[in-house]
């Protein structure tokens, strides 16, 4: 138990910022993923969009903070992604 605590402190003392972006970032996705698993025979894309466009905003400013290159490639596409998503769901 004491890695993953050492983990995780030095995770937050690297660099706090990104740490509370990855966080959000991962409660709000974990938050989508459950609600389209629960309605995956009528899914609610107006539900769980929402969530996995604000985990993939702060995911990429997390991902940018830690300088980490290929995750930020990662969550641009997964922000456009979603991006058009709330568009074509609310628009």
């Amino acid at each position: 138990m004491s890695k993953l605590t050492n983990f995780f402190k030095e995770s937050y003392n690297s660099n706090p910022i990104a740490f509370y972006l990855e966080m959000i970032s991962a409660i709000t996705v974990i938050i989508g993923s459950a609600i389209l698993t629960y309605t995956v025979l009528t899914p609610r894309p107006d539900l769980f969009i929402p969530f996995y466009w604000v985990g993939s905003v702060t995911g990429f400013f997390g991902a940018y903070y830690r300088k980490a290159a290929w995750v930020m490639v990662l969550t641009t596409w997964f922000t456009a992604m979603n991006t058009i998503a709330l568009w074509r769901l609310f628009l």
